[in-house]
């Protein structure tokens, strides 16, 4: 069912439930009443960009007014699924990030605005312009009493940097032992075609950001929403860290994929969490 949109009634066909985690094969817009209000910790948005990718469907295909239209249709439907404690990270792109941010700061609290540097090597392209090697990632709250964990996110210092601040004024400080507070600008290659996470997915998301999101944001034994699942690494972040899940798709071969990649996914762990650590610079001017 690549070429159409399902609007189907649920049945025991288009689901699918592993432990806390449920994958739908069905159109979040259609499916949305479904879902109660204020049932969800943390919704994880990779919506289509407005930018003609192809998904195997039309569903990105919209540009300009029709796309954030569309957007604001279904940012509608899903903030009132969100607890009183609840956050949404939405990924997007510069063109239309503005646009989106503003309607949601209206709605919401946002916490974030958070640049993905997809470290895309330089290979020449426009030369009329600087070359987008970026997303936009809004990061945005129900209230200022939104539930936020730094510990299990937080990026450990070097050996050289722990010892430069090894003086008594530090000692026993919980920032220098756990490490320090991740920034706003997250350095992370996207996953190309040898990458050993990537599956058939042409905007595939790396595990380790969704993590991030998932840890810092979502209590353990939370619930995290995704409307536009793809190819369910947001899903795979929830299995393994302990978290549930509920994912809705509407392309039949990615609702597939995301079904192999959690029934694949070792049980989750009741110990200390500890995500991929996204590389970042940790010198001795960073608290």
């Amino acid at each position: 069912m690549r070429d159409e949109i399902v609007h189907a009634t649920p049945d025991a066909t288009d689901a699918y439930a592993h432990g806390g985690i449920q994958l739908h094969h069905r159109d979040f817009l259609a499916d949305a009443a479904n879902l109660p209000d204020g049932s969800i910790d943390l919704i994880v948005a990779d919506p289509p960009y407005g930018l003609g990718k192809d998904y195997g469907n039309d569903s990105d295909m919209r540009s300009g007014d029709a796309f954030l239209d569309w957007t604001y249709g279904w940012l509608e439907l899903a903030i009132p699924k969100l607890k009183p404690s609840g956050s949404l990270y939405i990924f997007c792109t510069w063109q239309y990030a503005p646009e989106i941010f503003v309607f949601l700061k209206r709605r919401l609290t946002m916490v974030n605005e958070i640049v993905w540097d997809r470290r895309v090597p330089s290979m020449g392209g426009t030369v009329r312009r600087f070359t987008s090697v970026h997303d936009n990632i809004g990061y945005f709250a129900v209230s200022k009493d939104y539930f936020f964990d730094l510990d299990p996110i937080r990026i450990p210092y070097d050996a050289v940097t722990k010892k430069a601040r090894s003086r008594k004024l530090f000692e026993g400080s919980k920032w220098l032992e756990l490490g320090y507070n991740p920034k706003d600008v997250w350095s992370v290659s996207r996953l190309h075609r040898q990458h050993a996470e990537r599956v058939d997915h042409p905007t595939q998301k790396p595990l380790e950001i969704v993590e991030r999101m998932v840890l810092a944001s979502c209590p353990r034994g939370g619930r995290v929403l995704d409307p536009f699942m793809g190819s369910g690494t947001t899903a795979v972040a929830c299995a393994r860290h302990g978290r549930q899940f509920v994912g809705y798709e509407i392309n039949a071969d990615y609702h597939a994929i995301a079904q192999a990649r959690v029934a694949q996914t070792p049980p989750a762990v009741v110990a200390a969490e500890k995500p991929a650590v996204i590389a970042e610079n940790a010198s001795i001017d960073q608290a």
